[in-house]
């Protein structure tokens, strides 16, 4: 793990993240509702804006770096081994990985049949017919008596994995919560990848996603659901970790 802004995250890449969590489901364990977030800038910056949220954040089983400039400041850190874990991506490989293992998923997000959706394309897309359920969540906060009622649909289901399909923070803090109630391996936050892997939003180009972009060009998608979101993450996630630096060399000369 490497700190970043108080947040741990993991610092190996994604094939090492998705055989933890295959190990860990084949091993037989007892369900430890394990919380798993896709996060990066935008969650940093929630973070530091809410020290309730960092909290939760803190609790998770694992913190992957859904972005490029989270993986450049953990390696500029010292994790040389860290890599980008996409959120997208890591629900694929899963997918594709778990396609002929005893692993079941519940989905839970989306617009009202986008879950649907998604469950028909792990079948066509990556072989994996173990989708074991589906739910799309009101967009209010949901009571306690209706998480109650969720939790026992997914624990009566048998799921392994329970997928999270919401923004950032929201999905993290439902996660959180789902946790209390139900019994499952792992619970896991992967922000956009419903609406991706059932062509409901356009992902950026490869190489706008490696060069740190894949903001920019959601943001020429939508740009006025975005427009404030990334103008305020962006500059505030450089300072941040700027400060940090600069923090942290000033003590190491005071030390030193």
């Amino acid at each position: 793990m490497v700190q970043i802004l108080g947040v741990p995250f993991f610092s190996k890449d994604l094939h090492a993240a998705v055989q933890q969590v295959i190990n860990s489901c084949e091993a037989g364990n007892l369900p430890k509702n394990y919380c798993i977030s896709a996060s990066g800038a935008h969650g940093l910056v929630e973070a530091h804006k809410n020290p309730s949220f960092k909290s939760t954040l803190n609790q998770f089983y694992l913190n992957l770096p859904d972005g490029m400039p989270a993986v450049w400041v953990g390696r500029l850190k010292g994790a040389k081994e860290m890599r980008r874990c996409y959120g997208p991506d890591f629900f694929m490989e899963i997918m594709k990985a778990s396609a002929s293992l005893p692993i079941k998923h519940f989905l839970c997000g989306g617009k009202e049949g986008v879950a649907n959706m998604l469950k028909i394309n792990c079948a066509q897309r990556f072989g994996n017919n173990q989708v074991v359920g589906t739910y799309c969540p009101p967009f209010r906060t949901m009571t306690d008596a209706e998480m109650e009622e969720l939790a026992h649909t997914i624990t009566q289901s048998k799921a392994n994995i329970v997928w999270i399909g919401m923004s950032c923070p929201k999905q993290e803090q439902f996660a959180f919560r789902l946790a209390k109630f139900t019994k499952t391996h792992f619970i896991v936050a992967v922000g956009a990848a419903f609406d991706f892997h059932t062509d409901q939003v356009k992902q950026a180009p490869k190489w706008m996603q490696n060069a740190g972009l894949e903001w920019f060009f959601r943001l020429l998608m939508e740009p006025k659901r975005l427009f404030r979101r990334y103008f305020e993450i962006v500059p505030t996630f450089i300072w941040l970790n700027i400060k940090e630096f600069v923090d942290f060399y000033i003590l190491k000369k005071k030390d030193s």
